[in-house]
């Protein structure tokens, strides 16, 4: 069982405060959601919004739903966050190729398929576009990507977590067809 990172305030409103939930550190960070440790006064966030079933019973389908709250959870919530920083560093490190070769490179890594024509431009002017946001705020691109690969310019690396960001937010991302 692990213990990511939750919001504030959460785990306090179970029990008078009694709830404790220490933010798991090192590897045990990152494992997947299926070891997460399940506190039923205070239900991790993330599960909850994403359809996570009842643990009392057997669950053969689990229901599906497209909402605000996910999209939310899927830009703001630090585990994501993070795995928006994971991804632009593979992408950055794995595919020393120009824009367009990454662009596909991070699309498959995501989606398991190939970007239209019209998807790869979208991106590429999102990814311009976070460029000369973040070149106008130091503080904005240091929170964005304060690890780089090596030989990777920091506004780069930056623009990266961005587009991750929005990898991860897609409807095909989110819900399997």
């Amino acid at each position: 069982m692990f213990d990511p990172p939750q919001p504030a305030g959460v785990a306090e409103l179970g029990y008078s405060g009694s709830v404790k939930w220490p933010e798991s550190t090192g590897p045990d960070r990152y494992r997947r959601g299926l070891y997460i440790h399940f506190q039923r006064t205070t239900p991790y966030p993330m599960l909850m919004n994403f359809d996570e079933p009842d643990s009392n019973t057997t669950c053969t389908r689990r229901g599906r739903s497209n909402t605000p709250l996910q999209a939310l959870n899927l830009l703001n919530d630090p585990v994501f966050f993070e795995a928006a920083q994971a991804l632009a560093a593979r992408v950055l490190e794995d595919m020393p190729g120009g824009m367009p070769e990454r662009m596909d490179y991070a699309f498959e890594l995501v989606l398991a398929r190939k970007p239209s024509a019209h998807e790869r431009e979208r991106l590429m002017e999102y990814y311009e576009q976070q460029k000369q946001l973040l070149a106008k705020d130091p503080k904005a691109l240091e929170a964005m990507q304060p690890v780089r690969p090596d030989g990777v310019e920091a506004l780069d690396a930056a623009a990266w977590v961005g587009v991750s960001r929005v990898l991860f937010n897609l409807d095909e991302f989110i819900t399997r067809e």
